[in-house]
């Protein structure tokens, strides 16, 4: 979440507000003079050299807050910088800052910020925008977090489903250690033109048998899904080998 907003002008905190009980180095006045006047020097240290590019994020070593920096481009020295903790993303507070920047902008006459002269509460009328434009950040880490927690969910039931699956299938190809060795072999066809069974094969429980067959099947298989003894399968697969029909592997 963001822990506090703070605009500079002129390296003079020009609008400040706090959405968190915890203190910090923005909490007390003085504190916070020195804070936007070292912020601001920071930012233009960074533009007096080409190659350093603009400061855009700062992480405070001494607790867990982050620092977002926003420049605005169309009025010298003005300064948005938002803080905010692990839960919150960089991408959505920057985006907020941004809209913090426009938003401002809009509210205020520019003559009136480029002739503020450090009275305090000058744009007090704006904290209530900042207070809607973190409770919209908030909602947003929410929104992300619980998205998170539904795709890891997603996640490890796909891997639940796909090993259950291997299982499954492990089951339908291996027989079980007490079933007899034939009874993980699969019948496959040889010919290739369809025949009638009924020609060549003597009782229903053959032709039943033959149909059965598709290259995927075990006996074992075949044998449960017409309820029949693997053994009776076995010998109509020999019979079939004999005929010249099928193969077993």
């Amino acid at each position: 979440m963001i822990h506090d907003f703070l605009i500079i002008k002129d390296g003079l905190p020009l609008l400040f507000k706090n959405f968190s009980s915890s203190k910090n180095i923005f909490s007390q006045t003085d504190s916070l003079l020195l804070v936007s006047g070292f912020f601001s020097a920071l930012n233009s240290f960074s533009d007096s050299f080409e190659d350093l590019g603009t400061i855009s994020e700062l992480k405070l070593s001494n607790n867990d807050l982050k620092l977002s920096f926003l420049k605005d481009s169309s009025i010298p020295n003005l300064l948005y910088i938002a803080t905010y903790d692990e839960k919150s993303k960089a991408i959505n507070v920057l985006r907020i800052l941004r809209k913090v920047s426009r938003t401002f902008l809009q509210k205020f006459n520019i003559n009136e910020i480029l002739n503020w002269r450090g009275r305090t509460n000058a744009f007090e009328s704006f904290e209530c925008v900042l207070e809607r434009f973190e409770q919209e950040e908030l909602e947003d880490s929410e929104t992300g977090f619980k998205e998170r927690i539904v795709e890891l969910f997603k996640s490890v039931e796909e891997k639940l489903n796909e090993e259950s699956n291997l299982l499954a299938l492990k089951g339908k190809l291996e027989p079980s250690p007490d079933l007899p060795h034939y009874c993980n072999q699969i019948p496959r066809f040889t010919i290739t033109k369809k025949i009638n069974p009924k020609y060549f094969l003597t009782g229903e429980t053959s032709c039943k048998v033959f149909y059965q067959i598709n290259g995927k099947k075990s006996i074992e298989q075949i044998a449960k899904s017409l309820d029949l003894e693997y053994s009776q399968v076995y010998n109509i697969s020999k019979n079939l080998i004999k005929l010249g029909f099928i193969s077993l592997s």
